[in-house]
């Protein structure tokens, strides 16, 4: 079939058009591709090959997929999910210029049928909402780790009384009322014990148990930490990969392989110790940078600021070894 029989047949273009936009003979017979640019990424950013990177994100989504589908998420949805997600970061992280913005533009980027990205465009966004449990129990626990007024000198979390003590001091309604006003104390007490965050023991006494630092299976908290800290691992990852201005995110880790069972557990207990000590460390100097230890509350920014967010975390995996020479999926 020639060019010029295309043009004659405006219905067959255009199926054509819809099917393929991504090819470079339909760049030069669809009106609104041959109007469109090439998409040239920003010069201080270099991505890789396509095909060197498909192994990678195949062994990147695996667990993903592992997860989608002990949760009975079926590839369908999760296509749709992907069909959705490619439209929404060309349009708001690829495509810059307002102009640019096209139904036509995003076919060409991502490969999906205008049909589709008309219909995708049109339906509402969802933001994702944060857990009322982790803006108010992640900061009550953070300010309990880490200020010195809860801490002994060791750095642990004290016990605390339940109520403020008649000739004043800290108590556990001192803690909570030096993050928010909003929630009683004892609404707080109530869900911390309900899940096992806290301990009553005798005397009156408030005490702060390890599962404070792991969110329950399956809770609203822990698939929020879950996307939140993948994503932004992935994003400091993908940042390092893509980016030529200099500036590189700490991603590294202490990996070793072919280990006795005796000595992995050995190097998860000392990594877990040492990451544990490290965050809180962190979270102590955070809590004392941003003003919140001597105030209770964090500076109030200023007006036309440009704000950012930092993230830092730890990780620790083990898994049965595969045998020496045979290849990770």
């Amino acid at each position: 079939m020639e060019i010029n029989t295309l043009h004659q047949s405006p219905r067959l273009t255009q199926l054509l058009c819809d099917f393929f936009p991504q090819t470079k003979l339909l760049r030069s017979i669809c009106p609104d591709f041959a109007q469109e640019p090439p998409i040239v990424p920003p010069d201080n950013v270099v991505p890789p090959d396509s095909g060197a990177l498909i192994k990678p994100l195949k062994r990147l989504l695996r667990p993903l997929v592992r997860l989608a589908l002990m949760s009975g998420i079926t590839f369908p949805v999760l296509a749709d999910l992907l069909r959705s997600l490619f439209v929404d970061v060309a349009l708001n992280d690829m495509l810059q210029d307002p102009a640019a913005k096209t139904d036509s533009r995003i076919s060409l980027l991502t490969g999906i049928y205008r049909k589709e990205i008309h219909r995708l465009r049109q339906e509402e966004s969802f933001e994702e909402s944060v857990p009322e449990v982790v803006t108010t129990g992640s900061q009550v626990i953070g300010r309990w780790l880490g200020s010195p007024a809860y801490t002994n000198k060791a750095g642990r979390p004290r016990d605390l009384p339940r109520q403020r003590p008649a000739g004043g001091g800290i108590s556990f309604e001192t803690l909570v009322e030096s993050v928010t006003t909003d929630i009683r104390p004892r609404a707080v007490l109530d869900d911390f014990v309900s899940h096992g965050l806290v301990t009553l023991e005798s005397g009156g006494l408030v005490r702060l148990n390890r599962a404070a630092f792991i969110p329950a299976q399956g809770r609203a908290e822990q698939l929020y930490f879950f996307a939140r800290n993948l994503h932004d691992h992935a994003a400091a990852g993908v940042a390092n990969i893509i980016t030529r201005d200099g500036r590189v995110f700490l991603d590294s880790s202490v990996h070793y392989d072919q280990l006795d069972t005796q000595t992995a557990a050995r190097l998860e207990a000392l990594a877990l110790e040492v990451g544990t000590r490290v965050l809180l460390e962190i979270n102590r100097a955070a809590l004392d940078m941003t003003g919140s230890e001597q105030t209770g509350a964090a500076q109030e920014p200023v007006a036309g600021q440009q704000l950012r967010r930092v993230n830092f975390g730890v990780y620790l995996y083990s898994c049965d070894d595969k045998p020496a020479g045979e290849d990770e999926v």
